[in-house]
Parts: structure tokens; C-alpha cells; sequence
């Protein structure tokens, strides 16, 4: 999953504004202001759906109808916010993680001699395979 939008609906409470997503079960957040709420909903959306670190699986419900949600919700501001799993995930993620791989003994004589920076060699390989798209993006 990359980028993905769902329903949310913003109440406005003084002094400040709450908002939930009626498709994710428990996802709230709140702000003093309607572009504070939006960030923090934003936020709040990126973490319900993040299972990186999810000990059980669990499966994320679909978004929800945003007819529907209209229609329940008529006294409220009602709008889509996406969620990009993988732009979340390279602004907040961003921990060193060491890894040990094994390449032939003439690469790594040959690597070194170029001054290889091995590590960003393996995240660039690593991004042109899994995220093509982004390729040029790297960070």
C-alpha cells in the first residue's frame, strides 16, 4: 500500500476541533485550529495504518463510502485524507538499521579501491527495486 484516502469527519468543539475516520475504529485526533486537526489527522491516519512493527496480523478495513459518510454526518465537515505509506515512512522512519550482507572478496577489494560507500549503494539498489516509481526521489 502506498497512498490511500479515507473519510474523515472534523467537529468543531470551542475551543478547538476533533476529528475521526468512521473507517478506522479508534483513530481520533484533535487541534486548535481546522489545519492543525487536518495534520494531526493526517498523522494519526499514518500510524493506524503503519503494521510495520504490528506484533499480530490485522487487517485494515477498506475506506469507507463517502456518500455514506456525508449522509450520516450532515452537520459536519466531511473530506478524504490520504495517506502516503511510503512518504510517511521515509520522513519518520529514518533509524539506521545495520545489516550484514556477503558479496565476493574481488567486489569488495574492487569497491573499496573506488571508495564505494557501500551502504548507500545497497539504499539505492534497494529503491530502484521496490519503490521504481520514486526512484528519483530518494529521500
Amino acid at each position: 500500500m502506498t497512498a490511500v484516502s479515507y473519510p474523515a469527519v472534523f467537529h468543531h468543539e470551542n475551543p478547538g476541533f476533533w476529528v475521526e475516520f468512521p473507517g478506522l475504529p479508534g483513530c481520533f485526533a484533535q487541534g486548535n485550529t481546522i489545519e492543525e486537526t487536518y495534520e494531526m489527522a493526517m498523522e494519526a491516519m499514518s500510524l493506524y495504518l503503519d503494521q510495520t512493527d504490528d506484533i499480530y496480523e490485522r487487517s485494515i478495513p477498506s475506506p469507507s463510502e463517502m456518500d455514506f459518510v456525508v449522509r450520516d454526518h450532515q452537520n459536519d465537515l466531511v473530506m478524504l485524507i490520504t495517506c502516503d505509506s511510503l512518504g510517511y515512512a521515509k520522513r519518520f522512519k529514518t533509524k539506521a538499521i545495520k545489516k550484514t550482507l556477503t558479496i565476493p572478496e574481488w567486489l569488495n577489494d574492487l569497491a573499496i579501491k573506488n571508495n564505494i560507500n557501500f551502504s548507500q549503494v545497497l539504499q539505492d539498489a534497494l529503491i530502484e527495486k521496490l519503490c521504481p516509481i520514486s526512484a528519483g526521489h530518494k529521500k
